[in-house]
């Protein structure tokens, strides 16, 4: 047999009945994340099973925590000022080269001939759940912690590694949506029902559950592989996402560019081939990603919720934290005759607000001329300077909890980052 490759996250072991178990276990992490290590070796596992002895695959976690909990965002973050520097008209080549790997190596997973089972107990989330969807068969446990999604948009950002084309592959367009526009988990027999799992166990036997179904020769064919696939024509798909696009400008009022990129990643890709629309999707991805929106959002809700959570258990949050929260509420208290231009800059308990923009044009809505976007950008001013003398020393980290904190409970916009962060630029 062919001796599998050297990997760092991953490691395989062989139960003596045929099969390859690839064991997601990455070393000094008490949860699976898909780093930069764990990209390369799903590559090199897709790879090796092309060419080795086995019957099939099985992926599982080597640890108790879950599958996988989505991707390393501090270094989606480091490899976004890493492209920044690169010279601007490359920036698109170099991004793209960068972020599609990881789409490329589930592709090759689901393509190499070898039938690949995931048996998902706890959460397969980000990137966990592409890999999941990637496989040909999926068990899940039957507990509340398990589950399967794809809460990229949560962040500001979308599933970039195939997640937009498999999942309404799978389930269809209009049960899609929840998932890919609100973070909605999959769990239970309603992922059975809804066709993103095969079967449900009760924990401790989805190992023998996905191993009973490698053990029947079952066809490496995902379902769009198949010669009796046929893919919704373009104008059935637009059909259907119309008056989700509708409703989302309604609700994001333009400002969170990852829903529409979503639904444009849905739009052209779904009539395509798998590989056309993993390759739309790299392209909505990446124009996405070197949005300011992003990284405003990873910093924010994504490494300054962690922050938060983290103090808040302990009973350690800082004082900046409240003194934020009152600052940016007095501001909006004396700027409530602005109150319009702020619910349109996307202020929570503003009012109603029009949608702001139409198509997700480049840079912040509020950099823009549009009168209620000059009155918005003022009132933002006048908050920047009401906090900054409370960032005064503080760390990055204090900061960042205090920018969560007043988009939780001010209703600062998150796709802003916050008003330490968007004071700051």
């Amino acid at each position: 047999m062919k001796t599998p490759p050297p990997l760092s996250e991953f490691h395989v072991e062989f139960p003596g009945n045929g099969l390859a178990h690839i064991v997601f276990d990455a070393p000094g992490r008490s949860m699976n994340v898909f780093s930069e290590a764990a990209i390369l070796d799903i590559g090199r596992v897709a790879g090796w099973l092309e060419q080795a002895d086995v019957k099939g695959a099985l992926i599982r976690s080597g640890k108790p925590t879950g599958f996988c909990a989505g991707a390393n965002l501090p270094e989606i973050w480091a490899a976004y000022d890493t492209i920044l520097a690169t010279p601007k008209p490359r920036r698109f080549a170099a991004a793209y080269e960068h972020f599609f790997r990881l789409g490329a190596a589930l592709r090759a997973l689901e393509t190499c001939g070898k039938p690949v089972a995931s048996a998902v107990a706890g959460l397969a989330l980000g990137g966990g759940g592409e890999l999941a969807l990637a496989s040909h068969y999926r068990v899940l446990t039957d507990d509340r912690y398990a589950a399967i999604g794809l809460p990229e948009s949560l962040v500001g950002l979308l599933p970039g590694a195939g997640g937009t084309q498999r999942l309404p592959r799978l389930v269809g367009v209009e049960a899609a949506m929840p998932a890919l526009l609100d973070g909605k988990r999959f769990a239970g027999e309603a992922a059975v029902a809804a066709g993103i799992a095969h079967r449900v166990v009760k924990p401790g036997e989805e190992i023998a559950a996905a191993e009973a179904w490698l053990l029947s020769s079952p066809a490496p064919l995902q379902p769009w592989d198949r010669d009796n696939w046929v893919a919704p024509s373009p104008t059935e798909v637009s059909a259907a996402l119309a008056p989700v696009r509708r409703a989302a400008l309604q609700t994001s009022l333009g400002h969170y560019p990852a829903v529409f990129a979503i639904l444009d990643c849905v739009e052209f890709g779904l009539p395509q081939s798998l590989e056309g629309g993993i390759r739309s999707e790299m392209t909505s991805f990446v124009h996405l990603v070197l949005r300011p929106e992003p990284r405003a959002m990873i910093q924010t809700m994504f490494i300054g919720r962690l922050d938060y959570e983290r103090l808040e258990r302990k009973g350690q949050l800082p004082e900046i934290v409240e003194r934020t929260i009152a600052a940016v509420r007095g501001e909006l208290d004396r700027s409530r005759g602005d109150a319009a231009a702020l619910a349109a800059a996307g202020f929570a308990g503003m009012g109603e607000a029009a949608p702001a923009r139409q198509r997700c044009l480049p840079g912040y809505w509020i950099d823009s001329d549009d009168a209620r976007a000059r009155i918005a950008r003022a009132a933002l001013a006048r908050i920047g300077e009401a906090v900054r003398p409370l960032g005064a020393g503080r760390s990055e980290e204090e900061l960042r909890i205090a920018d969560y904190a007043a988009v939780r409970q001010a209703g600062y916009p998150a796709y802003l980052g916050g008003p330490h962060a968007f004071g700051a630029t």
